[in-house]
């Protein structure tokens, strides 16, 4: 049988990792690492139409937005270009930049498509979030001291975590960082606890801060300033056209841009000019309330889908004796386990960035993310096959434990959740999975 720091985990809840023999977590390995390779030799065209294509349609989407809020006075345009653009940033940030930078599109080699160069549409600079979520938050997933992203550093989310009275409060942080993820994730980056030990110099400090300072003012010109400015400049000028136009119509022996020149600057023009002072104005203020908007309605949804992807009950969290000779089996069987799926459409998996497929993510972080819909029965088989769990449930299940966990774990005490047992479930648990398949044998037998 396996060896006995794995037992139990911290709460005294068995963990699957204690019935494992190391021959069986051996084979475990073997399986999952035959699985990523038998994905990646099958890479492709498809593969690269799949990512190129998505990346066509969120800039696409994000132009029409923004042409759409040249006319944000109109309350019917500034909803539609406020839902346009929202929707233009959840797909680059999780769709687009949360994968391109996994180097999951490194195999296409393209001088654009690659973790190398490719920047997001976010606070946080592309170095300072490939360390400490590729690297640190991938590698000790779920390992107590060692992932930040268990709680942030700032929330109680395991009853192993030692309580203190600034825990009362984050049922109201907690809000307060879905509506500013962005900028949220942008400061976890800096590592406050690196920083309060002493790991990290002063030096490397100032620079992150100056680089997310960098990144923070690109994005405070690009949404406050810049695209409002064209906005307001746009609007303003069609406005003081058409009545230039109307104008003419009545004078029709004066051109209408002298005449809109002679209006505006002789005596008793000023209420013209006021008017058009005006209309920069109140479009310029409802652009910035539109971006502004739509910024928070993609904080407020990447942070639902990562909290549902690390909190809910099912997740298991390890300590760092637990996991000190971990097999690369062991360590395929923590990634499974610590995390969890949520159910969903194909349309939901692509807003979500597949990280509804938070579990195949966590197993293969750099396997192109258009690919996790496909491997889940495969992996579901796995589980099946030695015991394991599979964690999985509807938004509105998973989401709703990760904010009971929150609400409860901020006072003392908290006894831990039942876990799930082995999986035992469908092998294809939705249509959009069984059609990936039948597309995906069809693709197959194209090439062949």
């Amino acid at each position: 049988m396996a060896t006995g720091y794995r037992t139990h985990d911290h709460n005294g809840i068995p963990n699957p990792l204690a019935r494992l023999s190391d021959e069986e977590l051996e084979q475990i390995g073997k399986e999952f690492d035959e699985l990523h390779e038998e994905v990646k030799s099958d890479l492709g065209d498809r593969d690269a139409r799949y990512i190129r294509g998505i990346i066509a349609l969120q800039r696409r989407l994000a132009l029409m937005g923004r042409v759409e809020l040249f006319a944000s006075r109109l309350w019917p345009f500034w909803w539609l270009g406020m839902a346009t653009l929202s929707t233009a940033k959840i797909l680059e940030n999780m769709e687009i930049g949360h994968n391109v930078m996994h180097g999951q599109w490194d195999w296409m080699n393209d001088p654009v498509i690659n973790s190398q160069v490719w920047d997001w549409d976010t606070a946080s600079t592309k170095e300072a979030w490939k360390h400490s979520h590729n690297y640190i938050h991938h590698t000790y997933t779920n390992i107590l001291g060692k992932d930040k992203d268990l709680g942030y550093e700032i929330m109680r989310i395991d009853s192993h975590q030692k309580w203190h009275p600034v825990y009362l409060l984050q049922p109201i942080y907690n809000v307060l960082l879905m509506l500013t993820f962005e900028w949220g994730v942008a400061l976890h980056d800096l590592d406050f606890e690196a920083i309060r030990s002493g790991e990290k110099s002063q030096k490397q400090v100032l620079k992150e801060l100056k680089g997310i300072a960098w990144k923070g003012r690109l994005q405070i010109q690009k949404d406050y300033v810049a695209w409002p400015v064209l906005s307001a400049a746009i609007s303003t000028g069609v406005r003081a056209g058409v009545r230039a136009l109307a104008d003419r119509r009545r004078k029709p022996t004066r051109r209408a841009a002298d005449r809109l020149r002679r209006v505006t600057r002789r005596p008793g023009a000023e209420p013209l000019r006021a008017r058009l002072i005006d209309d920069f104005r109140e479009t310029y203020i409802a652009t910035v309330k539109a971006d502004f908007w739509a910024n928070v309605v993609r904080n407020v949804w990447s942070n639902a889908i990562i909290f549902c992807g690390h909190f809910p009950d099912q997740t298991y969290v390890f300590t760092q004796d637990e996991v000190r000779d971990e097999q690369p089996g062991g360590r395929y069987v923590r990634q499974l386990i610590g995390a969890a799926n949520i159910n969903g459409s194909p349309m939901f998996h692509i807003m979500s960035g597949n990280l509804g497929y938070q579990v195949e993510h966590h197993l293969y972080p750099d396997m192109p993310s258009s690919r996790y819909g496909e491997i889940a029965p495969r992996v579901r088989e796995i589980c099946k096959k030695y015991g394991l769990p599979y964690n999985t449930g509807p938004f509105s299940k998973q989401w709703g434990m990760v904010q009971r966990t929150i609400l409860r774990l901020a006072f003392p005490g908290g006894a831990p959740r039942r876990k799930p047992g082995a999986w035992t479930g469908e092998t294809f648990i939705s249509q959009g999975e069984r059609e990936l398949a039948v597309a995906a044998a069809a693709a197959a037998a194209q090439e062949d």
